[in-house]
């Protein structure tokens, strides 16, 4: 269901009335399948994101990422006008985990250049199987790294990549018109993945649906209703050890700089990342 805003020139419309209604049977064109809403987050309201659906990462957290992850921070995430708005800014931040002379890379950094925002629904919402849409508008410019992505519930017990990876949807500023999706995962000691690609034309000037289509069997990576990638889960091992037969829990970041995101172009700042919905169904007739 797209929903369109004044703001784009069209008529609003009450979202989550709506999306209820669609959700009761919603049918999937590409996998013909039916589908039942169980979670919404419509952002219909004004302020930080609601904290009994959103948690934070904080700090310098992973990939040698240029950005300070801020927490609660109108700045760096706030929602008005029906958006989640996950603002990206070059500024100085003070690294309260500073040790001079520290050869980690979170620690030796005295202050970050750059402050952003990592939602997370950890301890708060976890899902195992269905469909996982995102209706976005993704930040543009060399440099940014958007993400929408889920990790293992019990990654405090396995670690990664044991506990598993499922990347809805990144993005890289230097690759404009690519969309990825992938999983990563640990077999045997390595770590392992799988993705594919397509390609979007600017997909940084509007709204598009970034999904997956997850069952037992695989996982189905979705760009606007097209299907692009096809994960079989049974590559990841047999049986209900399988990380990707366990629930995951969701992340939507706008991170900068790093071991893939690449180098920064300081004059494109501030960049947002624009999130309308956030919607997880489950298909009739499966397990939630």
């Amino acid at each position: 269901m797209l929903v369109f805003r004044k703001n784009e020139g069209l008529y609003s419309v009450k979202k989550l009335f709506l999306a209820l209604l669609a959700g009761i049977f919603c049918a999937d064109i590409a996998g013909a399948r039916e589908w039942s809403l169980v979670s919404a987050e419509e952002f219909e309201y004004t302020g930080l994101p609601d904290a009994s659906k959103w948690g934070y990462e904080e700090g310098f957290v992973r990939n040698r990422e240029m950005q300070y992850y801020t927490r609660a921070r109108k700045e760096n995430a706030w929602v008005a006008d029906g958006v989640l708005t996950i603002t990206a800014r070059r500024e100085q931040w003070p690294n309260p985990d500073y040790q001079a002379g520290a050869d980690d890379w979170r620690r030796g950094r005295e202050f970050a250049q750059y402050t952003s925002a990592a939602l997370i629904t950890r301890h708060k919402a976890s899902w195992k199987y269905g469909r996982i849409e995102l209706r976005a508008r993704l930040p543009r410019g060399e440099g940014v790294w958007p993400a929408i992505w889920m990790l293992g519930s019990n990654r405090d017990d396995l670690r990664w990549p044991n506990c598993g990876e499922i990347d809805i949807m990144e993005f890289l500023g230097r690759k404009p018109n690519t969309i990825y999706g992938t999983v990563h995962y640990g077999l045997d000691g390595n770590h392992l993945s799988n993705g594919g690609t397509i390609e979007a034309q600017a997909p940084s000037d509007d709204f598009h649906i970034y999904a997956i289509e997850w069952d037992a069997h695989k996982i189905d990576f979705f760009f606007d209703d097209k299907l692009y990638h096809s994960f079989d889960i049974d590559q990841a091992g047999k049986g209900e050890d399988n990380p990707f037969r366990k629930p995951y829990y969701l992340l939507v970041n706008l991170a900068l700089g790093g071991s893939w995101g690449g180098k920064i172009d300081d004059d494109i700042f501030p960049q947002e990342f624009v999130i309308d919905y956030v919607r997880v169904y489950k298909s009739i007739g499966n397990p939630k």
